[in-house]
């Protein structure tokens, strides 16, 4: 047993099964034949009053009528008598359990049973598999804990929570190519959630990776934690997060009681930690596959080659799509390649290498070899629709294992279509080395990710921003302290004060103050209501634009004053250049989230919004402004001059040294729109709304 604080829930040596049962397919009889199956070497205590005996195993009325205190009591009982079962749990002194009901009962009753029981759990320090769980399976430690049978596997490299019980049953039980060490079914998480298993995961020498299908993060601060020692331990860690839309946020919340949670936030702590982010099964299963692998991705781009051109262009397109660089290679492959390929193919990376068919196998073999020896390539992909006891795929799939050997770069084989029959010789394959990923889009996408994560690994870690002085932060602290939304100027002031770079302005209250300042300021000019509690000028008209004389000044400030009030910002007109929108937001669950997307008018059209956990440095705004879409606006299109995206990346910066001083005081700070110009930028309008009770 290892020592750690779920080894009893996860390697108990002694477990007590409530509500075992003779009745055939029953919950209760499953466990114990399934234990005695595993070999469980431990003590196995079946409890139910109704019986003396079953499956040959002496029968207990009760907790307290066992002959000692066990590390695991699984209650398989309705969800009516699991009070009273975890109760007696803890007073027998049982060290974990694991509940497989929904906990979910029509009471009026509150708190609700599932609040309740892990009320219970947390004040005893019970750890709990479950609720509304399928329960473990540890292949490492041959224990399975399920509610229902399931086949046991070779162990591997991968551990696997999920906080749903069908996904969990998908990848148990259905692709045996992924080497699970253990996988989990969490359910509710009572007492026990999704980072406490990752810990526990990143304390097995065996793990090389870790898969989770996440409804939501119950334990905000050990799940960052985790993430840090994974990346700390080089454990690449795989997500498929749900909950993006509102309705399944709201259907997160009925089945396992999860907060979704803003999706942004998760982006973008996924982001600073490498996580892999997936968004179907089949991207979860092959991502696993390949990044689990002893060999890791090195320098260099990818390599393919395939059987059938038209389906080389298939994943061409797709690569285009997905982002997936081919490899540049030297004149040296290209003379190897020309040597063996057959009269009319092209020596070229993606290489289509069937020709006459004619010693195919070889021809494949040799071709591949080429390519994985190029010193541009860092993987290797060869692409085969592989079938179920056919000569011609096992002599293809022959050649990719020779080549293969030949190599220490990462080799997959990768399938263009999921439906494929040849379970029985992947599995095989990818136990000898090369993992076969089916499907053309999972498995590039696949490769992606480890092209991420290998790029994610030699990043410096985030340089921190100099902060502001203790007179400006103290200063603003004490004003947001008050609770009241900043004006337009006080929001300009504050980003003044973190340099975050803004137009000259005024802040004026009668018609002689406005045609000074504008006459200070130069024309053209612009003139806005400044008066408090409105958030969108534009909407009621409160925006006046290219004033380029006094008369035009005069006209706009005598309409906002009788239309809206006396209050009014005028500042500089400044055309040209691209509007982007830069945010900040309190995220309840990970802190001060940096916002960067496209601007202006455009920013409810294209919804082009990247993100990033604060704080940043230029690396890492640089990477947000690179995603975007807007990016190739920036550059400079038609002719236009490129924007400084220098000066973009630093105020970035300043606003994450803003929020890592601020976070707390500020639920969101919205700069829109953020002129960026082919000389510097400048913050045109913010809007600054305190947390509360900061």
């Amino acid at each position: 047993m290892t020592d750690h604080k779920l080894s009893p829930l996860l390697e108990p040596r002694s477990i007590a099964i409530v509500g075992a049962s003779p009745r055939e397919h029953s919950t209760g009889q499953s466990m114990l034949r399934t234990l005695k199956a595993l070999g469980f070497g431990g003590g196995i205590y079946p409890v139910n009053p109704r019986y003396e005996q079953i499956e040959g195993l002496a029968c207990h009325a009760g907790l307290e009528a066992l002959p000692e205190a066990v590390d695991l009591a699984v209650l398989a009982v309705s969800n009516e008598k699991l009070e009273e079962q975890l109760g007696k749990a803890i007073k027998a002194g049982a060290r974990a359990a694991a509940i497989f009901g929904s906990c979910v009962m029509p009471e009026a009753q509150e708190p609700r049973l599932a609040n309740r029981l892990s009320a219970m759990a947390r004040e005893a320090g019970l750890p709990i598999c479950g609720g509304n769980s399928m329960g473990f399976c540890h292949y490492q430690a041959r224990i399975h804990v399920n509610s229902y049978p399931f086949i046991e596997r070779l162990p591997g490299g991968v551990a696997f929570l999920s906080q749903s019980g069908s996904v969990f049953a998908a990848v148990v039980n259905h692709n045996h190519r992924l080497g699970l060490n253990f996988a989990v079914s969490t359910g509710r998480e009572l007492s026990t959630s999704t980072a406490d298993y990752m810990d526990y995961a990143l304390g097995l020498e065996s793990t090389r990776a870790i898969g989770l299908f996440l409804e939501g993060v119950r334990d905000p601060e050990a799940f960052r934690h985790s993430l840090e020692r994974a990346q700390a331990q080089d454990v690449p860690v795989v997500v498929l997060k749900v909950g993006r839309s509102e309705q399944a946020a709201q259907m997160a919340v009925s089945h396992t009681g999860a907060l979704a949670g803003n999706d942004v936030a998760y982006g973008a702590l996924f982001e600073r930690y490498g996580v892999a982010r997936v968004d179907t099964i089949d991207e979860l299963v092959t991502t696993l596959l390949l990044l689990s692998h002893p060999r890791r991705v090195g320098p260099g781009a990818v390599a393919t080659i395939h059987e059938s051109g038209g389906e080389r262009e298939l994943v061409v397109d797709h690569a285009a799509e997905i982002g997936i660089p081919f490899a540049a290679i030297d004149e040296a492959t290209t003379a190897k390649l020309a040597a063996r390929l057959d009269y009319g193919l092209d020596p070229v990376n993606p290489l289509d290498a069937f020709g006459t068919g004619n010693d195919y196998g070889g021809i494949m073999r040799d071709c591949f070899q080429a390519l994985l020896e190029d010193p541009a390539t860092a993987i290797g992909m060869f692409f085969l629709d592989m079938l179920q006891d056919n000569l011609y795929s096992e002599t293809c799939t022959q050649a990719c294992l020779d080549a293969a050997a030949r190599t220490s770069k990462p080799v997959v084989l990768a399938t263009n279509s999921a439906s494929l029959d040849h379970q029985r010789r992947a599995v095989e394959v990818t136990r000898a080395g090369v993992p076969v990923l089916d499907g053309t889009v999972a498995a590039l996408r696949a490769v992606r990710h480890a092209l991420d994560y290998r790029d994610h690994r030699l990043r410096p870690p985030i340089a921190m921003p100099a902060p502001a002085s203790a007179a400006v932060s103290q200063r603003w602290k004490e004003r947001l302290a008050r609770g009241r939304v900043l004006s337009e100027a006080e929001g300009l002031a504050l980003l003044a004060d973190y340099d975050i770079p803004v137009l000259p302005y005024r802040l004026v209250y009668t018609l002689a103050e406005a045609k000074q300042a504008a006459a200070s300021l130069g024309y053209p000019v612009v003139l806005k209501t400044a008066m408090p509690d409105i958030a969108h000028k534009s909407d009621l008209g409160g925006v006046k634009l290219n004033l380029r004389d006094e008369a035009a000044v005069e006209a706009a400030f005598l309409d906002l004053n009788e239309r809206i009030g006396s209050h009014v910002l005028v500042t500089r007109f400044a055309p040209g250049g691209v509007e982007l929108v830069l945010g900040l937001k309190l995220d309840p669950q990970f802190g001060p989230v940096i916002l960067a997307g496209a601007g202006g008018t455009l920013v409810e059209l294209m919804r082009d919004v990247q993100a990033a956990l604060a704080p940043l440095d230029e690396a890492a705004a640089l990477r947000m402004i690179d995603k975007l879409k807007v990016r190739r606006l920036l550059s400079g299109l038609r002719g236009a001059p490129p924007s400084d995206i220098a000066a973009l990346a630093r105020a970035l910066v300043r606003l994450s040294a803003l929020a890592v001083d601020l976070g707390d005081h500020l639920a969101e700070i919205d700069i829109n729109p953020l002129l960026v110009k082919p000389q510097g930028c400048a913050a045109l309008d913010a809007l600054v709304v305190p947390a509360k009770g900061a």
